[in-house]
């Protein structure tokens, strides 16, 4: 009976690790490729020999990538994150907190409408965003894609935070109103210090969301000096040539924000999206 039982673990346990191998190898293969082929001359891409080491690494390439405008598309990738994620930070967990904690007659039917919201793809929105800002004249402005970017973060932030929230005991909220707080203190000073670990996810996922954003950038944004780094690919794309080696480079150098942040601060992610789910 025991060996049977150590069959069955051994069995289950060998199959999970080949899973689990089967998910590294997927997930960390395309990073390991698009480093090799940031290190290969032109001629070694258009080889068609994907799978190839660099016969000699071309560390030219990153020197190109810097030249490339880099640093410029990075403040302003910086610049546009960061005031996406303030304003999601703030916008949605007021209304996470409103849905949450108030008891209304349509809290309900207002979480729905923010859920409809996640399911309308961005690419649906282009051609009427598009007309409206060119009425506002916000076109070839870093407002018109915060605009568009705070808007389809907020659903899935709203989701995470006010799934957290409801979880609080509303006795903190009851004891703080006898001791003469108001709402905007009860928020300020207890339901968003303890919504800390959510409040973490949601600037993860928007910052990884935002960092990557190509399509919005691509469409509202023409100037040289507002681009981000995923739309200053282009720069290395000319009319008689394209730097392959120095698209790569870039790509590497624009994904290792990004990398670092999630090995960082991976186990916050964690933490928030279970948060909810542990407490109910």
């Amino acid at each position: 009976m025991a060996v049977t039982r150590r069959k069955r673990f051994s069995v289950t346990k060998a199959i999970v690790f080949l899973v689990l191998g089967i998910l590294f190898v997927t997930q960390v293969y395309p990073l390991l490729w698009l480093l090799l082929y940031s290190l290969k001359s032109n001629e070694e891409i258009l080889s068609g020999s994907f799978f190839a080491l660099p016969h000699s690494p071309q560390w030219a390439n990153y020197s190109a990538a810097l030249e490339g405008n880099y640093f410029r598309y990075l403040l302003n990738s910086i610049f546009v994150t960061s005031v996406t994620m303030i304003a999601v930070i703030i916008l949605s967990s007021l209304c996470a907190y409103a849905i949450s904690r108030f008891r209304w007659r349509f809290g309900g039917a207002v979480m729905v409408v923010f859920l409809i919201g996640m399911m309308i793809p961005m690419q649906a929105t282009l051609l009427p965003l598009m007309i409206i800002f060119k009425n506002m004249h916000i076109l070839n402005t870093h407002l018109s894609i915060i605009l568009p970017y705070v808007a389809f973060s907020m659903p899935i932030a709203i989701f995470i935070l006010s799934g957290f929230m409801k979880t609080i005991p509303h006795e903190i909220e009851e004891s703080a109103v006898v001791d003469g707080a108001g709402i905007g203190r009860i928020f300020s000073s207890i339901i968003l210090p303890i919504s800390v670990p959510p409040v973490m996810t949601v600037c993860i996922l928007t910052f990884i969301n935002i960092w990557n954003e190509y399509i919005l950038a691509a469409t509202f944004i023409s100037s040289e000096k507002l681009k981000t780094l995923p739309f200053g690919v282009n720069s290395f794309v000319s009319q008689y040539s394209v730097n392959y080696g120095a698209i790569g480079a870039f790509l590497v150098l624009g994904a290792l924000p990004v990398i670092i942040i999630y090995f960082l601060l991976a186990d916050k992610i964690t933490q928030g999206m279970v948060a909810g789910a542990v407490k109910g």
